[in-house]
């Protein structure tokens, strides 16, 4: 099978050694004789797939233990509900970050259950910069912020210090960067993007934060449900669970995030500074806001974006389209993405670069000779 670099935004690439693990258990996992999709979610061995992926988690972001984690469903998109539901539902109103496309959805969600306050809003520039000031009500119920927009291709690189709670979607960078948990109150992730397939989503919730929910709620939208079974109240996404220990495992590997941090930071470093160089293309993200794993870029003559997207398909390059309602590209550089891969995208721009620019030249000289 030909090389493919996989610049998706997700469903995300994931590291051929962990494919072929999972590819393993499908057929027979642990020596059962079982499919790891057959396996009772309510057996010992999957119980330590749950032990393993928590601890995994504890460790390769240095989460204390007055923290708890969750393995829930229906991705970030649900959790834009939960979160109010639990936190802001009699309470009256939140703090929100208006930074782009999810963002926007989760503050529509909050709507519902009371006032969703934007503190801040990049949208008067095409939310192509992260706001960096705030003015934050102190009774809000917490401070909502977006910490990577994967469509708009920017990233939150300092978080609001703020007397309220600080609840953050970390769906696209999670596991990518070092970071600080005890800033946070509750962080939510789909799975997706850099932990594993779709599927699961992760919770990392302050347990005093837990305290403050003091109403009834149905089972599947209330937290302290999700910690008093221990991810167990009903059955999980068992696979995606499974394939995010793996994945987090072969990050443990690696060396933790502190490491896979600086081969982001390369990958990110050389595509920008490709795209900042070639005369054909331009980022789409303002300087410091540009994010290290959405990479948003467009071509000056728009007119020749599907020839580009035509021309990579020879170097094994896919998902680079970007969002349909942004246009241009989207090169996403998660965790698996090799720099080999990097390379690979700035070979083809540099080639596309050198037919165009060689051709207008062609017909440059061709009307003056005509």
């Amino acid at each position: 099978m030909n090389t493919k670099h996989n610049f998706g935004a997700g469903p995300c690439v994931l590291p051929a050694s962990v494919l072929q693990q999972a590819a393993n258990a499908v057929l027979n996992w642990n020596n059962l004789g079982l499919s790891i999709l057959e396996v009772s979610h309510r057996s010992s061995d999957f119980e330590n797939v749950i032990s393993k992926t928590e601890l995994l988690v504890r460790e390769l972001l240095q989460v204390p233990d007055h923290y708890s984690i969750l393995f829930m469903q229906g991705g970030a998109s649900t959790q834009f509900s939960m979160l109010p539901m639990n936190f802001l539902k009699g309470r009256g109103k939140a703090c929100y970050l208006d930074t782009g496309f999810f963002a926007q959805k989760a503050i529509r969600e909050a709507l519902l259950f009371g006032e969703a306050n934007i503190v801040n809003s990049s949208a008067d520039k095409a939310y192509s910069y992260i706001p960096e000031d705030y003015l934050v009500d102190k009774d809000a119920a917490y401070l909502h912020c977006t910490s990577n927009n994967t469509i708009e291709g920017t990233e939150m690189f300092q978080f609001p210090h703020t007397s309220i709670p600080l609840v953050c979607d970390m769906s696209s960078d999670i596991f990518s960067r070092v970071i600080n948990v005890e800033d946070f109150d509750l962080i939510y992730a789909g799975a997706q993007k850099n932990m594993g397939p779709a599927g699961m989503t992760l919770v990392i919730v302050k347990d005093k934060f837990l305290e403050r929910i003091d109403q009834v709620l149905p089972a599947m939208s209330d937290y302290r449900i999700f910690k008093e079974h221990g991810s167990l109240y009903n059955t999980p996404p068992v696979f995606s669970i499974y394939v995010a220990m793996l994945n987090m495992t072969w990050l443990k590997d690696q060396g933790g995030v502190t490491v896979i941090e600086q081969r982001n930071i390369e990958k990110a470093e050389m595509l920008y500074t490709e795209i900042d160089r070639n005369s054909l293309f331009y980022g789409m993200a303002q300087g410091k806001h540009r994010s290290r794993m959405n990479v948003t870029f467009s071509m000056y003559n728009q007119q020749q974006e599907s020839s580009f997207l035509d021309f990579v398909e020879q170097y094994g390059i896919v998902g680079i389209r970007g969002y349909r309602t942004v246009g241009g590209f989207r090169a996403s550089l998660y965790n698996a993405l090799s720099i080999e891969s990097v390379i690979e995208l700035v070979k083809a721009m540099r080639d596309f670069e050198h037919i165009y620019v060689n051709l207008d030249a062609l017909h440059v000289n061709s009307a003056n000779n005509g």
